[in-house]
């Protein structure tokens, strides 16, 4: 019988290509380390260990009358409170309904008050709740939050699911039913920014009943963040390919939510993480969201409008490099 052979030139083929493929993984674990470290230390920095920087409150009346008070609640809020004076108590309530302060503290009666609005920033409303008991006073509460969400963090985890929704299903999408031409894509992309919103919009609200959500509204502003999410996410699947996942990753989960103010309100989160805060789409979502949901007379076109632009620009910007390299994000 005759031995089989083998062809070295195969062989050493067979060996490079095998050789090649665990360089090609060794480099993916080692981006997917990198990125997960980056990860932690954002969320560790931004809502680890919450220090008050400069939490914008009113004061009625002369501070002085009650300086034990006043420098009680600046100690226990770590010296971060900024008191602005205003002429009674109710333009200071006003100025929290407008979330022009996060607090006010009424220092006219014998025994002083303080307002605060759990629904603007539960973990500013804490800390603000903990000076007054240091200071022995009463604390009224003008927004409070629902009992299905006592610590305000459901407007945080619907901005989240609907980020990872939006770049998650626009890569396995590309991997799982690649050929869509540049039309086909962009009907897909818009389509599912209208569809995957109102069913976590009616999770959250109707069905699970966890957030008083405006059902219309807060399908608006969810749609506007998820279109955000996942053009970006095909804009750089077009000028990065199987590498669109560690800016899109960057941006949205490790900055843009960490930074949101959906766990921690700005006035907490370190000084860079505050200041992108509500110029990043999560940020935005999470004001626009609350506005709609505890403030509906009192909302702000700023973060719409940041919504609103992000999400046009990075449509416009997705057609315009497809168009540019005669592709489509759906084309492998």
């Amino acid at each position: 019988m005759t031995a089989l052979r083998t062809d070295p030139a195969c062989e050493t083929s067979a060996a490079g290509r095998g050789r090649s493929a665990a360089v090609r993984a060794a480099v993916v674990a080692a981006l997917a380390i990198a990125v997960g470290s980056l990860f932690l230390t954002s969320y560790a920095l931004a809502l680890g260990d919450p220090v008050p920087h400069r939490i914008d409150a009113a004061v009625v009346g002369d501070p002085s009358t009650h300086r034990d008070v006043v420098g009680t609640i600046e100690r226990a809020a770590g010296n971060g409170v900024d008191f602005h004076p205003y002429p009674s108590v109710a333009a200071a309530v006003g100025a929290i309904d407008h979330q022009q302060v996060y607090a006010a503290l009424d220092v006219t009666p014998p025994t002083p008050h303080l307002y605060v609005a759990s629904a603007a920033g539960a973990s500013v409303a804490r800390v603000l709740e903990g000076a007054a008991v240091a200071a022995h006073i009463p604390v009224v509460d003008t927004h409070p939050l629902p009992a299905s969400d006592p610590v305000g963090l459901d407007v945080f985890y619907l901005v989240i699911a609907a980020t990872i929704l939006g770049f998650l299903t626009v890569f396995q999408v590309r991997t799982n039913a690649s050929g869509l031409s540049l039309r086909d894509w962009t009907v897909f992309v818009v389509s599912f920014a209208l569809a995957a919103p109102l069913v976590l919009v009616l999770v959250a609200g109707p069905l699970l009943h966890r957030l008083p959500l405006p059902v219309v509204e807060s399908w608006g502003i969810v749609a506007l963040q998820l279109t955000t999410v996942a053009t970006f996410a095909s804009t750089m699947v077009v000028l990065i390919g199987r590498w669109a996942i560690l800016p899109t990753f960057l941006l949205f989960m490790v900055v843009g939510n960490a930074s949101s103010g959906g766990a921690v309100a700005p006035p907490l989160l370190p000084h860079a993480y505050g200041t992108v805060s509500q110029w990043l789409p999560s940020g935005a979502t999470v004001t626009a969201l609350r506005d709609a949901i505890y403030f509906h007379s009192d909302q702000h076109v700023q973060p719409v409008a940041v919504l609103g632009v992000w999400a046009v620009t990075w449509l416009c910007t997705m057609l315009f490099v497809s168009h540019r390299r005669r592709t489509s994000p759906g084309i492998l």
